[in-house]
């Protein structure tokens, strides 16, 4: 491809709106373009890479044996109707109707549409097990787009999903998943983490992420450093403290803390540390006769944060997490949320592992203003049931007894689902057994945010003069830089000879014939991040060389021109 019939859309100022490095270097380099709040068109150079995933996914999908399909973006409302997520999904599912009144909606997923189509298509169990798959725009109306493509309403995803008899072979199609996803990944130069996964509103009973490291993820990782151990910290276990609590040394008093309305502000007055002051949380539980929520208090210590997604597992808190209003917590206790403790208090009462250790520790005296000191399980507080409540911590002992964990951030750019028999038993997608009866068919489901991997990519791989692609998903393997092309017949032919003979080798080349200074070529070769950089110019050809530069070191060589496709190929990836 020469400059001169491409567009090359570079931005020299660093755009406002964007606040993570690949949202920034993508607009910069000319891959993508806002159209809306996060929605975006792909421009040539975003294509070029989307298409080049797009290879690497469909030949490690076609590998497990996995059948391509395409479904509609635009699904009926009776399919999600019939698995009970039409209003369970919430707002981010955009919800139309057609001039007819008919309901609509924008497939964030497709759960729904390919249990439809199993259980129109597959007739007998021999059909099983089998996998379809699809590479196609989703919508998700997310509350906050952000971040580019990392977090934007349409994407581009790989979905996939599984139909089986028995568990044996769900299992096996998910560890053939598990092995295409982490063969995805590994071409595309990700260095990443499979780790347990909360199912969310997928659903099913299994899952793995594949999380991408990167400072700018939004999911928080917990590792072992002492095992393969890992998991999304919405589900590493925090281990109960092995140690007794300490016995009870006073009856406990009240305190007067005015204008005290968070635990560090507390222990600052009471003279404490934060983690002898008990956190205590009032969410929704299940509604009542009346219709309103009965309120659960959740109580964790000072220092710990609540994991949402073990609050929901418990049984009687309703999903997703709410916390109680201030209208509702005034009305219940009496008390701002700022003197909240579970002494008295009227309702049902969580207890984190760790808080459960705590003695003669302090806490919210249900009375604005006012904490308790001295307060002990047991003694005090004798109607409580104790979970694992908190997320994990550094240092924290690893769930599995081996090591200790470590944080990372993480963005996830793929998951892994056995989902059992959700869909198929609500949509009646069955086969029939051996003994004729039919049988809901088992299901898996598996996803790669295609347009989120490659914002991945680039947080990975990039410098100050912008990205470094890795060189199975560049968009050109090799740049050409002509100097003065238009002044000189010798640069002019050497280029244009290099550049013919590159491209009958089968190799990506784009060929910077522009009569733009030296500085601007480069800075747009740097920029958009191709591998291989060739200059060719008078005064190295004087020489009989031209120069080669590895973009991902910026270590320049001159190569003897009479070998320079010899050794040009040498360089590339097999």
């Amino acid at each position: 491809m020469r400059t001169s019939q491409y567009l090359i859309s570079s931005l020299k100022e660093v755009p406002k709106e964007a606040a993570v490095e690949s949202h920034r270097l993508m607009l910069r380099a000319g891959m993508i373009r806002q159209i809306a709040s996060g929605v975006y068109t792909w421009l040539p150079t975003g294509m070029r890479v989307l298409s080049k995933v797009k290879k690497i996914v469909r030949e490690e999908m076609d590998k497990t044996g996995a059948l391509e399909i395409a479904m509609p973006m635009v699904q009926p409302a009776e399919l999600w109707k019939e698995s009970g997520r039409y209003t369970k999904y919430g707002p981010e599912l955009c919800r139309f109707k057609d001039r007819k009144e008919n309901e609509f909606a924008l497939g964030p997923t497709h759960e729904e549409v390919v249990t439809d189509i199993a259980r129109r298509e597959i007739k007998s169990a021999r059909q099983l097990p089998m996998c379809l798959y699809q590479i196609q725009n989703k919508f998700r109306d997310e509350i906050r787009p952000r971040f580019g493509i990392m977090r934007g309403r349409e994407f581009l995803m790989k979905d996939a999903y599984s139909f089986h008899i028995d568990k044996a072979s769900l299992e096996k199609t998910y560890n053939d998943m598990y092995n295409a996803y982490s063969n995805v990944f590994t071409r595309m130069g990700l260095e990443f983490r499979p780790v347990e996964a909360d199912t969310g509103s997928i659903g099913g009973n299994h899952s793995h992420e594949f999380q991408a490291l990167a400072d700018a993820g939004e999911d928080t990782i917990a590792w072992s450093d002492g095992s393969s151990y890992a998991a999304n910290i919405e589900m590493a276990e925090a281990l109960a403290p092995t140690y007794d609590r300490e016995a009870p040394k006073a009856d406990y008093s009240e305190v007067a803390t005015p204008g005290c309305h968070t635990v560090d502000e507390a222990a600052k007055a009471l003279g404490l540390p934060s983690n002898q002051v008990l956190k205590s949380l009032i969410v929704h539980g299940n509604k009542n006769e009346d219709g309103k929520y009965e309120l659960v208090m959740i109580c964790l210590c000072g220092n710990h944060e609540l994991n949402e997604v073990k609050a929901i597992h418990i049984d009687g808190i309703n999903d997703p997490l709410e916390m109680a209003t201030e209208e509702e917590i005034n009305e219940f206790t009496g008390a701002h949320t700022g003197s909240l403790g579970p002494v008295g208090f009227k309702g049902r009462i969580l207890v984190d592992r760790t808080a459960d250790k705590m003695s003669n520790f302090a806490c919210g005296a249900n009375k604005t203003g006012f904490h308790l000191i001295n307060v002990n399980w047991d003694k005090d507080i004798s109607n409580y049931e104790v979970f694992d409540l908190r997320n994990v911590e550094e240092g924290d002992q690893s769930p599995d007894g081996k090591g200790t964990l470590h944080l990372r951030k993480g963005i996830e750019v793929g998951q892994v689902f056995m989902l059992g028999t959700k869909y198929s038993e609500a949509m009646s997608a069955t086969v029939k057994d051996e003994s004729g009866k039919d049988i809901p068919m088992i299901m898996g489901c598996y996803g790669i945010g295609v347009t989120r991997a490659i914002a991945a990519v680039i947080e990975q791989h990039h410098d100050d003069r912008g990205i470094v692609w890795p060189e199975a998903i560049a968009p050109f393997k090799v740049a050409i830089v002509a100097i003065k092309l238009n002044k000189s017949e010798e640069v002019k032919a050497t280029a244009e000879k290099l550049y013919a003979d590159l491209q009958a080798q089968g190799v990506d080349v784009l060929f910077d014939d522009r009569d733009e200074r030296p500085g601007v070529m480069f800075a747009d070769i740097e920029l958009m991040g191709i591998p291989h950089i060739i200059t060719v110019g008078e005064k190295s050809l004087k020489e009989g060389s031209i120069e080669y530069k590895l973009r991902k070191t910026g270590v320049k060589e001159n190569i003897a021109l009479a070998a320079a496709l010899e050794t040009i190929l040498s360089k590339l990836e097999k």
